[in-house]
């Protein structure tokens, strides 16, 4: 006998539902665009957005996406199973048009969509949607998604169109691991670097680090969406030029304004600027298996020694909060508020002491990492010198960041994304085994706070496990987490359909699904 949970109506999802849309609702306010549903779309046109977040080092295997760029190519070209709602009001139906478990959690079936086809005619199957997520499991893999597949033990297809996941341990948030960006579908057979999809567009060129252009696939599954014939990515990793492009109507959309520059968009006649509240949040990230970053004092200070409210104030101005040293924010379901860390030099410099570390701190950042890293870091630095701890700030190049740095340095700044729930956020990031721990902290009595989490739909269970897993990260791990940002959109005023998702910037990456252009 199974326990349905069909189009994913899960645990939290009213709590969840008000602390988000009210966010959303925010940002409408902002934009005034509210009248959006009452339009009619328009079809045609060439759409061209520019975007920070690319690299001529990026691929469009979606298991290796790392990027801004290569993420929203990636949702243009294929399809996921599940996708997180846009409102937070639990999941949406895609290549997966239902899913159920059984009783323990451990066994799920997912029905599959009929008439599908790919880009190169071929009809998707349950061996392509198996092939797809095997992708992301096993010792080889590589894939940024494979953190939430690890517990999967074993896929099966009954038929064309119905798999059965086998878990090794109950996980009642398993549907939300498949809304990971780097899950998608793609053809059994063909190289994972193809760029084939089911998507609604369909690859015409790439130039890595420069330019993607793609077309609307005639045969895409669902007719109402996409609605230009094209859709041009320019790989405009220079914040300035990006705002210049759209003002100058070079663009229709671009991704992560910096705050400072939000008030030239706020008097432009021909963009505005769409500002949405989530949980994407700046980090500078140690690494606590290189020296001096292995010692808990000297992370401790590196943390007591940073001015929170200052870069609030002076890096987001306004389109942001207060970071606690955790990815876990009030906008979660579950979450509960932990003591706020303060700027506390005095105890900074007593904790370095202790450490025993003497010389300077090497710091690497771009701008590339999050709009304002630089400046930041540079703020930071004068933050550190009142506890008598010396910042080298070490500007890198935006192409290459997040292949040569970003993981690699003992020291840099990043920024991550939200997820729709707490597991995924805390697992993919800080989970031992998790490809993309960029601390590299490891600590087993974490992990099985996540897993004694997973196993029950008590929420006052789950809220506590959590809570003791954000505690330990904030206390004795190794990311730094000064701010959370709202995602800031510029929008052409010729762009129509336009509207925030919580869950990422550019609605989730899925804006070429509903907008169209005006005249």
């Amino acid at each position: 006998m199974s326990n349905e949970t069909r189009f994913g109506v899960g645990p939290s999802v009213n709590r969840r539902a008000f602390l988000i849309t009210a966010g959303a609702a925010g940002a409408f306010a902002v934009t005034g665009r509210l009248a959006v549903a009452a339009e009619k779309p328009v079809a045609g046109g060439h759409l061209v957005v520019g975007l920070t977040g690319g690299a001529s080092s990026d691929s469009l295997d979606p298991t290796l996406s790392a990027s801004q760029v290569a993420g929203t190519i990636v949702k243009q070209l294929q399809d996921h199973l599940i996708y997180a709602a846009s409102d937070g009001r639990g999941l949406e139906p895609m290549l997966a048009e239902s899913w159920d478990h059984s009783k323990d959690l451990l066994t799920w079936t997912l029905k599959l969509r009929k008439g599908v086809t790919f880009h190169n005619g071929k009809s998707m199957t349950a061996k392509d949607v198996v092939y797809s997520l095997n992708r992301h499991r096993g010792p080889d893999t590589k894939s940024g998604g494979a953190a939430g597949m690890k517990i999967v033990s074993d896929i099966k297809s009954a038929n064309d169109h119905e798999i059965t996941i086998t878990l090794s341990e109950p996980n009642i948030d398993f549907p939300y691991v498949l809304t990971d960006y780097h899950i998608v579908v793609q053809p059994e057979g063909l190289p994972g670097n193809s760029g084939i999809g089911t998507g609604a567009y369909a690859l015409a060129e790439s130039i890595f680090g420069t330019r993607y252009l793609t077309k609307k696939f005639k045969d895409y599954w669902r007719p109402d969406v996409g609605f230009v014939d094209s859709i041009e990515t320019l790989v405009l990793n220079d914040g300035t030029a990006r705002v210049s492009a759209l003002l100058n109507g070079k663009v229709h959309l671009i991704n992560t304004i910096d705050p400072k520059v939000v008030g030239l968009l706020k008097s432009s006649q021909s963009a505005s600027i769409v500002p949405t509240q989530g949980r994407g949040h700046y980090s500078l990230a140690m690494r606590c298996d290189a020296a001096p970053y292995d010692n808990a004092d000297l992370r401790m200070a590196l943390k007591l020694a940073i001015d929170r409210e200052d870069l609030v104030k002076r890096i987001m101005h306004g389109y942001g909060s207060i970071g606690n040293d955790t990815p876990i924010n009030n906008t979660y379901p579950l979450a509960r508020v932990l003591e706020q860390r303060k700027y506390d030099p005095e105890e900074a410099g007593r904790r370095y002491k202790k450490s025993g570390h003497s010389g300077p701190i090497e710091l690497y950042v771009s701008d590339v990492a999050f709009p304002g890293a630089v400046d930041a870091a540079t703020l930071y630095q004068q933050h550190a010198a009142k506890a008598g701890i010396t910042i080298n700030v070490i500007r890198s190049p935006g192409d290459g960041y997040w292949s040569d740095v970003w993981n690699k340095k003992p020291f840099c700044a990043t920024y991550w994304d939200g997820r729709p729930t707490q597991d995924l956020a805390l697992a993919l990031a800080y989970k031992s085994d998790a490809p993309w721990n960029d601390t590299a902290w490891k600590r087993p009595a974490f992990d099985q706070l996540l897993a004694e989490a997973r196993k029950t739909d008590d929420e006052t269970t789950r809220t506590a496990k959590y809570k003791q897993a954000s505690e330990m990260i904030r206390d004795d791990g190794g990311a730094i987490i000064p701010m959370f940002n709202q995602y800031l959109d510029g929008v052409s005023k010729r762009v129509k359909g336009y509207t925030p998702d919580v869950n990422n910037e550019l609605m989730n990456g899925r804006y070429f699904e509903k907008v169209w252009l005006e005249g």
